[in-house]
């Protein structure tokens, strides 16, 4: 596993979360870019667009399934596939930046705003640039495969 990944996706994570709870209000949004994207603080009780409000429980299962699964199988990931380990650094360290936030809380802290979507945070941020990694090689390697004959 990319320790370091792993850790630095947290530590950012968790520092601006704590950021954004300690210098700003509940509901409050700051204009960065006027009506393309503000940072606007939010408490998320559900998984990515609101869905599965409230389920705490199912979200840390989902969640250590997902980290055990990763800390089996990244040693039978060949080092040459460095992309595919990288997301899946990316995915574990946002997985547990936002463990963190439920089990403390029982809800996410968002804030990056870009107004057509829904809010989201760092470890919003890293699962779905890790989860792009993963599919990315996943079709690399199939189209590696179909050419090897």
């Amino acid at each position: 596993m990319p320790i370091l990944i792993v850790v630095f996706v947290v530590i950012m994570d968790q520092l601006s979360k704590f950021y954004i709870q300690t210098h700003m209000t509940l509901g409050m949004s700051i204009p960065v870019i006027d009506d393309i994207f503000h940072i606007t603080y939010v408490l998320n009780p559900g998984a990515a667009f609101g869905l599965f409000e409230h389920q705490t429980l199912f979200f840390l299962i989902v969640a250590v399934s997902l980290v055990s699964a990763a800390i089996y199988f990244y040693p039978r990931i060949p080092k040459k596939y460095s992309l595919l380990r990288f997301g899946t650094g990316l995915l574990v360290g946002g997985a547990i930046g936002n463990v963190i936030d439920r089990v403390k809380t029982g809800y996410v802290i968002d804030f990056f705003d870009f107004r057509i979507w829904p809010v989201f945070n760092i470890a919003d941020a890293a699962i779905v640039c890790g989860v792009g990694c993963i599919v990315f090689t996943m079709v690399y390697l199939h189209k590696e495969d179909e050419a090897n004959g």
